[in-house]
């Protein structure tokens, strides 16, 4: 898909609640075809990190852009360009895909680019225009191991658990393999639960029995508040 549109909540698990609500939903929910597997995404931004401080203030409009791949890319793998806004605590991702051996002309290009299909070239122009007002560049590596579970009756009702999540910025080749430092290590799972619409019943029940909660954690700002502050990294 090119475009989604939800609204998604993270909860902190332990170990111990996360194998609980994993035997819960089993009724309810499906692994997707790919199992545990491995995300990278490589954040731009501005040389004072103006996206993520944005971000970090709550504005009711916010953006972030960062390279997608699932797995450790080859030069000729596709991998996926995205624009991720959030307005009123609505979530929009909008992304094209390419070559990962084409994404740096192409995020250095001052011209726009130009593609057949119509939904790519709007987006392709949305980044570019990103790109004009602020001028961004490579910053942090983002990588994790997700498990993925859709419902089985409830269209768009998604939940991913998000484990070993680990950042770097000293090596932003995503060729270069997932490694990186524990970004929050007293976390063991982080939830995401994505759905537009409310949650079904059955999860209420789940999350009311367990105790869960939501909490506000963003991977890319987590790393930025721990580790990339003006006082970490001499940003004027």
């Amino acid at each position: 898909m090119q475009i989604f549109e939800r609204k998604e909540k993270k909860y902190i698990l332990s170990e111990e609640k996360y194998t609980l609500l994993l035997d819960r939903i089993s009724e309810h929910m499906k692994e997707d075809k790919y199992g545990l597997h491995t995300i990278c995404s490589l954040y731009y931004d501005t040389n004072n990190y103006d996206l993520i401080k944005r971000s970090s203030e709550k504005p009711t409009f916010k953006e972030k852009f960062r390279v997608r791949t699932y797995g450790v890319p080859s030069n000729d793998q596709m991998v996926y360009l995205e624009i991720k806004k959030k307005l009123k605590g609505i979530v929009y991702k909008r992304r094209i895909s390419m070559r990962l051996s084409q994404v740096d002309a192409y995020m250095r290009s001052d011209e726009a680019q130009q593609f057949d299909d119509r939904l790519n070239q709007q987006i392709s122009n949305e980044i570019f225009w990103l790109k004009k007002k602020d001028i961004i560049a490579p910053k942090v590596i983002i990588s994790y191991d997700r498990r993925a579970f859709s419902a089985y009756k409830e269209d768009e009702f998604r939940v991913t658990f998000d484990a070993k999540i680990r950042w770097r910025n000293d090596d932003l080749q995503l060729a270069n393999g997932h490694d990186g430092e524990l970004v929050a290590p007293e976390i063991d799972v982080l939830m995401e639960v994505k759905s537009l619409h409310a949650y079904p019943l059955w999860f209420v029940k789940i999350l009311s029995d367990l105790d869960l909660y939501p909490s506000k954690f963003s991977k890319y700002e987590q790393v930025y508040r721990r580790y990339l502050t003006e006082q970490k990294v001499g940003v004027l």
